[in-house]
């Protein structure tokens, strides 16, 4: 089974939202983790209680911020966007989904982003499943 890592560069939004639906999703086909260049003490708030409310996933307690080379090593590199700096992990890419950090803003914004994340899993899911 492919091992998939989102990467950003706090490891505290977007990628924890990713390998979050990629357990939840996808989890019969790829391994999901998470990481960045730099941690952060919590991961956000705002994603963990609306990935409670929208899915029933409640990533307070199974979810912290780390850094790239505490996960295995991956078979997929996807970088989550770099409008809040492009994370250096020493390889390209494989995938740049290039999403807008939802940080600080509306939940409208936040549900829009998480929405864009599941899609973006479903379609790497059905892509890995061939």
């Amino acid at each position: 089974m492919k091992k998939v890592a989102f990467i950003c560069v706090h490891n505290s939004c977007r990628s924890q939202i990713a390998e979050a639906l990629g357990k939840h999703f996808a989890s019969d086909v790829f391994e999901s983790y998470s990481a960045g260049t730099e941690t952060k003490d919590q991961i956000n708030q705002d994603a963990v209680r609306l990935m409670k409310e929208l899915y029933g996933i409640d990533m307070e307690n199974t979810h912290y911020s780390k850094k790239y080379k505490d996960i295995p090593e991956p078979d997929i590199v996807i970088s989550m966007g770099c409008d809040v700096g492009c994370p250096f992990i020493g390889r390209t890419f494989d995938y740049e989904w290039s999403l807008p950090d939802p940080t600080g803003l509306s939940d409208d914004v936040f549900k829009e982003a998480i929405a864009e994340i599941e899609k973006k899993i479903l379609l790497l899911r059905a892509e890995l499943s061939c």
